[in-house]
């Protein structure tokens, strides 16, 4: 779906939110400064609940940044405002704004013929859902998306049969010699 979207912009930085669990004002409002390519680490300021935090950055990632940075060169933000005609990035004061990288994801949503309820927000969940799927910790997902509890993190462990069905050849493993 993500290839479906025409702006690179747009393309670019909803790669970022999906790559790295991000919320849609997080991704937007990523600084130059906050990516942290020798560690491969993205710095989220202020996230929900007024919290820092660090996430692992893909190398595909990192890669996609480099290059869409290269294309405006702002000196702080990853994801400049465009301006009116589509220019100015590079002076941009302000990152772009959030309604741009919404209707972009709904366009591609509907150009994918993808006809059930999501957001931006929803790249977040399939994030961490492809993460437990991956075999990641839960303590590791409840970091990465900057949650205080296990429990809010939890609401992914019923979200996918591909980690029911490694739990029980897990648990059918581990019982086989009784």
């Amino acid at each position: 779906m993500l290839g479906l979207v025409h702006l690179e912009r747009h393309r670019v930085c909803l790669s970022t939110i999906y790559s790295c669990g991000l919320r849609l004002q997080e991704g937007i409002g990523l600084r130059v400064g906050d990516i942290d390519s020798a560690r491969a680490l993205v710095h989220v300021h202020l996230g929900k609940g007024a919290k820092d935090r660090y996430v692992p950055l893909p190398q595909r990632t990192l890669e996609l940044l480099r290059a869409y940075w290269r294309t405006h060169r702002n000196r702080e933000w990853l994801f400049p405002a465009p301006g009116r005609a589509g220019g100015g990035e590079s002076s941009a004061t302000v990152p772009m704004h959030c309604g741009g990288v919404q209707e972009a994801f709904r366009l591609a949503l509907a150009q994918a013929n993808i006809h059930k309820r999501a957001s931006v927000h929803t790249l977040r969940h399939a994030y961490a859902t492809h993460l437990l799927e991956r075999g990641i910790d839960l303590r590791h997902i409840q970091e990465y998306l900057g949650h205080n509890t296990p429990s809010t993190t939890s609401i992914y462990t019923h979200l996918t049969d591909k980690a029911n069905r490694r739990a029980a050849q897990s648990i059918n493993a581990l019982m086989q010699d009784l």
